[in-house]
C-alpha cells in the first residue's frame, strides 16, 4: 500500500482552531467556569474590556472541548469584519463550508449545523452585534445541538444567553506573598514568561518581585497591558518601569469619567506609541488602514512615501515587532503581520489626526486593486498556487477593498471582482463574489468591456452553483455586449460557458458547437486559459458520446498548452477529462494515474469540485474492476462531501449516470448490508483521512485459488477467519492456529461483522457457504 503525502491549506489550524503561539498562564477557575456554563446553556458570551482575554480564555475552552464536539469546533474572527452584512459568508468560510450553491449563506449555515453536535466560536462580536445577535438565534433555533461560545464587550442579548464577566488576572495580597513566599499570582507568572522572551534568562527574585507585583497591580491585571510593559524590559530595569508607569497614570487621575481598566490600557498604549519613534508612529497609523495580515510588500507600497522613505519600512516593520505592536505570522509562502484589534482601532484614531486617511485608504484600494489584476494576469502559469494561497490570505483586504472601490465607481468594484474569479472559486466565496458582481452590475449602466467582462464572471459563479436560468440571461447580454464591441475573449468565454450550460442540459451536440467557438475565439485573442478550458469540455462532451479519439485529442491538446505555461490547475481538470476517457476504454491503470495526480493538485489548492470529480472517476475504477468494498467506501466519502458543496457533481451534471451506474453496480455485488456498511465507513473518514484513503493502493482480496475475488469486501486476512469462523472456531482457536494475538483475532472478526453489516458469527457462516456454492446453484441447492 502507498500512503500519499497529504498538504493541509491551514497549517497553523487544527479542527477549526488556531495553535497557540505563546503559553496560557493561569485562568483555570476561568475556564472552569466557562465549560460548567456551557453545559447547561447553548450560548455563552464572555464579555470585558479589550486586552482582559476573552479571546484566550475562549480559545481554551474550545481546545478542551473538542472531544465533546465529534462535528467541529470552530473559531469565527470577526475583528476583520469592517461589513456586518458579510457575517454569513464569513461564518461558512470560518466553518470551511464547500459551498457552490446559490442558497443564501444563512440557510447554508442553518442546513449545514442542523444535525451537527458543533461548538462555533464567535470572537469579537460588539462591533457586528446586531448581526451577531440575529445569527445566533437563528442557528440555535435550528440546530438543536449546536453551542455557541463568544466573545463581546457586551452581551448579545439572546433568550437563554449566559454572560461571563472575564476578569483580570489575579494579584496577590502582600499578606499572602509573605505567608507563602515561593507563591506568585498568575499576574506576575504572565508577567515573567513575557519578560523571558525579551531578557532571556528573567526571572522573579526576592529583589524585584515587589516591583513586578506592584507593576502588575498599576496595570489591573489586563493581561494585554501586562504583555506591552513587559517589552520595556528590553530598555529599562523592573524599577525603572514601575517609575515610569508611576509616573504616567499619576498624569491621567484627571480623567474619571474613563473606565478604570479602560483608562490602564489606553494609557499603555498610549506609552507604547510615545516610546516609538515619529516614522514608526506614522507608520503604526498607516497600517491600521489594513483589515486583515499583511506582508512587507503591501506594507512598502501602501505606505511608503509622505514622510516615510519606501527602504526605511522594513526597519520600521522591525521596530514595531519587537516594540509587541506589530505580531509575526509565518504563512505557507513567507511573512506576514497583523495589528491586534485594540492596536489597530488606536491607530485609525492617529491616522485621523495625521489627516491621511482618505489618502490611506486611495492607495490601500489602489494596491490590491492592482494585485488583483497582476494576480488574474500570471495566474495561467507556474505561480498559480503561490498567488492563489496568497490571495486567500488576503481575503479580508480584498473584501474591504472591494467596499471602497464600490463606494467610489460601481465600475472599479466590477472590474476588480471579475479579476478575482479564480480565488472566488478556488477559496469556495462563490456566493460572496457573485454578491460583488451582481451588486455592482445593478449600478453600473452602458456599454463596456469591463461591464461585458463582469456579465460572464458572474454567469460562470451562476453555473457552478447550479442556477443555469440566471447563467443563460447573464451570458446573452454578455453576449450582445461581446458582439457590438468587437471583444474576441468575451465572445469565447460566452461561447465556454454556454457551452456548459448545454452540457448540463442535455444537449450535447450543441455543447460541442459551443466549445469549438469558445477554441476558435480564444485562439484568435491569444488567451491560452480560455483556450484550454474550452479543450477540456470538448473532451469531456466527445467522451460523453463515445467518440473517444476526438477526446482523446483534445485533452492532449490542452495538456500540452498548461505544459507550455507551467500551469497546474486547469490541466489537472483536463486530466481528470483523460482519465474518464481512459477508464470508458478500460484502461484504468493509467486512469487512475491521471485521477490522483490530479486530486493531488486540487487538495494543494482547495478545490473541492475537482477534488469531488476525481474522486468519483476513483469510485467508478474500483467498481470496474471488482473493488466494490473500495466503492463502497469511496462513495460515502463523496456523499459528505456533495452534501458539504450542496450537490452532486456539481458544473458536472452529465456525469451523474456514471456515478448511479457505479452505485448500482456496488450495491449489487455487495448486496445491501454490506453496501451500506462500506458507504457508513467511508463517510465516517474524516477530510483528511477521506483524502488520503483515496490516494493510497489497495490490493483486492483473494480466494481460495489465489485469484482476485472481485466481490468480496474482504482482505486476504479477513477472508481467511472468515473461513476459520464458519469452521465454528473461536478467536483463541483462531488465534492459535495463525499464530497471532487473541486480541488481533478478535478485532479482525469485529471488523469482518462490520464491513458485511452482520451482527452475528453465523451469518458470517452463512455468508462464507453462500460463496463457496457453485455458480448457478440456487439457496435450496445446499446441504
Amino acid at each position: 500500500m502507498t500512503t500519499a503525502t497529504l498538504r493541509t491549506s491551514a497549517p497553523t489550524y487544527l479542527s477549526g482552531l488556531p495553535a497557540e503561539v505563546t503559553s496560557f498562564i493561569g485562568r483555570k477557575h476561568e475556564v472552569a467556569e466557562v465549560k460548567r456554563l456551557l453545559a447547561d446553556a447553548r450560548l455563552v458570551t464572555l464579555t470585558g474590556p479589550g486586552g482582559v482575554g476573552k479571546t484566550r480564555i475562549a480559545l481554551r475552552v474550545a481546545a478542551d472541548l473538542r472531544r465533546a464536539f465529534p462535528d467541529g469546533v470552530w473559531l469565527v474572527e470577526l475583528a476583520e469584519l469592517d461589513n456586518p452584512a458579510l457575517l454569513p459568508q464569513a461564518m461558512v468560510a470560518a466553518l470551511k463550508i464547500q459551498e457552490h450553491s446559490a442558497r443564501p449563506p444563512v440557510q447554508v449555515l442553518s442546513e449545514h449545523l442542523r444535525e451537527r453536535r458543533a461548538l462555533v466560536v464567535l470572537d469579537n462580536c460588539e462591533h457586528v452585534l446586531d448581526e451577531c445577535t440575529m445569527m445566533a438565534q437563528t442557528l440555535l433555533r435550528s440546530a438543536p445541538e449546536l453551542r455557541i461560545l463568544a466573545t463581546s464587550r457586551q452581551t448579545l442579548g439572546v433568550a437563554g444567553e449566559q454572560a461571563f464577566p472575564v476578569p483580570t488576572l489575579p494579584l496577590l495580597s502582600g499578606e499572602s506573598q509573605r505567608s507563602t513566599p515561593s507563591a506568585v499570582s498568575d499576574a506576575v507568572r504572565l508577567f515573567a514568561e513575557r519578560a523571558t522572551a525579551v531578557v532571556p534568562g528573567f526571572t522573579v527574585t526576592d529583589e524585584n518581585r515587589d516591583a513586578i507585583e506592584q507593576i502588575c497591580r498599576r496595570l489591573d491585571g489586563v493581561p494585554l497591558g501586562i504583555e506591552l510593559a513587559a517589552v520595556r524590559l528590553r530598555v529599562l530595569s523592573v524599577h525603572q518601569l514601575l517609575d515610569r508607569l508611576d509616573d504616567l497614570f499619576g498624569l491621567l487621575r484627571a480623567g474619571p469619567n474613563i473606565a478604570p481598566r479602560h483608562r490602564t490600557l489606553r494609557a499603555l498604549i498610549d506609552w507604547s506609541h510615545g516610546l516609538c519613534t515619529e516614522n514608526e508612529r506614522q507608520l503604526w497609523a498607516s497600517l491600521s488602514v489594513f483589515t486583515g495580515s499583511l506582508d512587507l510588500e503591501a506594507a512598502e507600497a501602501v505606505c511608503g512615501g509622505d514622510g516615510i522613505p519606501r527602504d526605511e519600512i522594513i526597519d520600521l516593520v522591525i521596530g514595531l515587532v519587537e516594540k509587541s505592536i506589530l505580531i509575526r505570522e509565518d504563512h505557507p509562502y513567507g511573512v506576514r503581520y497583523r495589528l491586534l484589534d485594540t492596536i489597530r482601532q488606536y491607530g485609525r484614531e492617529r491616522l485621523v489626526d495625521y489627516g491621511q486617511e482618505q489618502e490611506l485608504k486611495r492607495r490601500y484600494r489602489d494596491y490590491y486593486r492592482q494585485l488583483s489584476r497582476e494576480a488574474q494576469a500570471q495566474l495561467f502559469g507556474p505561480a498559480q498556487a503561490k498567488l492563489l494561497t496568497r490571495l486567500r490570505a488576503e481575503h479580508p483586504n480584498l473584501r474591504t477593498a472591494l467596499e471602497y472601490c464600490h463606494a467610489e465607481h460601481a465600475g472599479l468594484c466590477i472590474d476588480m471582482a471579475s479579476d478575482l474569479l479564480d480565488h472566488w472559486i478556488t477559496s469556495s466565496h462563490l456566493g460572496e463574489g457573485r454578491n460583488w458582481l451582481e451588486q455592482g452590475l445593478a449600478d453600473v449602466a452602458g456599454r463596456s468591456e469591463v461591464r461585458a467582462r463582469a456579465l460572464w464572471a458572474c454567469g460562470s459563479l451562476a453555473i457552478i452553483q447550479g442556477d443555469p436560468a440566471s447563467a443563460i440571461g447573464l451570458l446573452a447580454r454578455s453576449r450582445t455586449l461581446g458582439e457590438q464591441l468587437g471583444l474576441e475573449p468575451v465572445l469565447g468565454y460566452v461561447a465556454l460557458y454556454s457551452g456548459m450550460v448545454a452540457m448540463q442540459g442535455g444537449d450535447t451536440a450543441s455543447a460541442i458547437g459551443s466549445f469549438e467557438e469558445a477554441v476558435t475565439h480564444h485562439r484568435a485573442g491569444g488567451d491560452p486559459a480560455g483556450e484550454v478550458q474550452a479543450l477540456t469540455w470538448l473532451s469531456l462532451a466527445h467522451s460523453f458520446i463515445g467518440d473517444s479519439e476526438r477526446a482523446v485529442a483534445a485533452a492532449e491538446e490542452s495538456i500540452a498548452i498548461c505544459d507550455a505555461h507551467g500551469e497546474s490547475w486547469h490541466r489537472a481538470y483536463t486530466m481528470t477529462a483523460l482519465g474518464i476517457e481512459l477508464w470508458r476504454q478500460g484502461d484504468t491503470r493509467r486512469a487512475t494515474a491521471l485521477e490522483r495526480e490530479s486530486l493531488r493538485v486540487f487538495n494543494t489548492l482547495g478545490d473541492s469540485v475537482g477534488a469531488g470529480v476525481s474522486i468519483e472517476v476513483l469510485a467508478w475504477i474500483a467498481a470496474s474492476q471488482g473493488e466494490y468494498a473500495r466503492a463502497g467506501e469511496l462513495l460515502g466519502i463523496l456523499r459528505n462531501l456533495w452534501a458539504a458543496i450542496g450537490a452532486p457533481l456539481l458544473g458536472f451534471g452529465h456525469l451523474v449516470r456514471y456515478h448511479e451506474e457505479c452505485e448500482d453496480r456496488t450495491r449489487g455485488a455487495l448486496r445491501e448490508q454490506a453496501f451500506q456498511a462500506a458507504v457508513k465507513r467511508g463517510a465516517r473518514r474524516s477530510p483528511d483521512q477521506a483524502l488520503a484513503y483515496a490516494l493510497t493502493e489497495e490490493e483486492p482480496s483473494r480466494g481460495r485459488s489465489g485469484e482476485a475475488d472481485p466481490y468480496s469486501p474482504l482482505t486476504p486476512r479477513e477472508a481467511e477467519i472468515a473461513q476459520l469462523i464458519a469452521k465454528g472456531m473461536r478467536n483463541k482457536e483462531i488465534a492459535a492456529a495463525l499464530v497471532i494475538a487473541q486480541r488481533t483475532a478478535e478485532s479482525h472478526a469485529e471488523h469482518i461483522l462490520q464491513k458485511l453489516g452482520f451482527t452475528s458469527r453465523a451469518q458470517i457462516a452463512g455468508w462464507v457457504a453462500e460463496r463457496a456454492r457453485p455458480a448457478g446453484e440456487g439457496a435450496a441447492g445446499g446441504e
